[in-house]
């Protein structure tokens, strides 16, 4: 029973820490990207920076749903005996 409590605690981890990384290499490449774009052309800046800011929820979002599912794992362990 403590070997599948130990690897549930490293699945959550890595869920949480995987999720992490790919969420701001996400918004990283992003933001790198509007601000090329911004100066590339500065009239449509209001547009995308309306646009980035969307884009960024829902990366986000995506890391929460992560972080909610590893919570879930993590507390309401289903696969305890």
């Amino acid at each position: 029973m403590e070997n599948v409590l130990g690897f549930v605690a490293l699945a959550a981890g890595l869920i949480i820490g995987l999720g992490a990384i790919g969420a701001c290499i996400g918004i990283g490449i992003m933001g790198s990207k509007y601000l090329e774009a911004s100066a590339r052309q500065p009239e449509l800046m209001n547009a995308l920076q309306t646009k980035m800011f969307l884009l960024a929820g829902l990366i986000d979002a995506a890391f929460l749903i992560g972080v909610g599912i590893a919570m879930m794992f993590a507390f309401a362990n289903p696969f305890k005996i």
